[in-house]
């Protein structure tokens, strides 16, 4: 059973289960999408910013709850804004995801370890990508998951640029650091299996940026071993989320 571990549901856009099936995938972890423009987040990754868009959690959430369990829900956090609203509401997600890039804080900013302490409280997951710019690096995921042994981290896309070999070297001695394949070139999915190891790497599409039949393909060339396949495509999701039995 394949399971997705990033993709978005973005408002308006009912495709995604129907895109799901037309590629083999049976499950998918979701956080809200279309917070902001593309032109803007791709300058705000470029330059820095903050965008004040909040995301659409409960929409999210009701979604999946419609889904007959095929969507489970990420909360999708601002730090500045969403400690409160996450804590009483954890129960309700699987997992939680924050974004330097679309609400421009540093991963040492108090609010964000409060969010973390949340996320260890209801054993979720937490989701980033990180950036070239202090605060928001591999390094300083680093330190956040050296202050949180007990939660599991998800690198997001092998890091920002496709093709951060540096980072790999980065998070690479953190066992509560995973990786997640999105959007990375097949070279730095290739090197993630090698330096981690498949058990701490990731499948995921960015679904709707990404289409998934194009991630399938990238996970088919890497020369996988089926025990190695199997963990990538959805064993590892399915420990981190608590479903270890498909």
């Amino acid at each position: 059973m394949i399971l997705d571990f990033h993709a978005r549901l973005v408002p308006g856009d009912d495709r995604l289960l129907p895109t799901m099936d037309g590629a083999g995938i049976e499950r998918a972890a979701v956080s809200a999408g279309g917070l902001i423009g593309l032109d803007r987040l791709s300058a705000q990754i470029d330059a820095g910013g903050r965008a004040e868009a909040g995301a659409a959690n409960d929409e999210v959430y009701e979604r999946c709850a419609r889904s007959a369990g095929r969507l489970l829900p990420f909360y999708f956090a601002d730090p500045f804004r969403d400690v409160a609203a996450y804590a009483q509401r954890s129960s309700l997600f699987r997992g939680l995801e924050i974004s330097p890039a679309v609400h421009g804080f540093r991963l040492d900013h108090p609010a964000v370890a409060a969010l973390v302490e949340t996320a260890a409280r209801a054993a979720h997951s937490v989701y980033m990508v990180t950036l070239a710019r202090a605060g928001a690096r591999p390094a300083d995921l680093v330190r956040l998951a050296r202050t949180f042994p007990q939660v599991t981290f998800v690198w997001g896309h092998c890091g920002h640029t496709g093709l951060d070999f540096a980072g790999l070297t980065t998070i690479a001695p953190e066992p509560n650091i995973l990786a997640e394949l999105s959007g990375c070139l097949t070279v730095t999915a290739r090197a993630a299996i090698d330096r981690l190891g498949a058990a701490r790497v990731l499948f995921g599409t960015e679904y709707p940026l990404q289409h998934p039949q194009v991630e399938l393909a990238k996970i088919a060339v890497l020369g996988l071993t089926p025990t190695q396949r199997t963990a990538v495509l959805g064993a590892n999701a399915r420990r981190i989320l608590g479903e270890e039995n498909p």
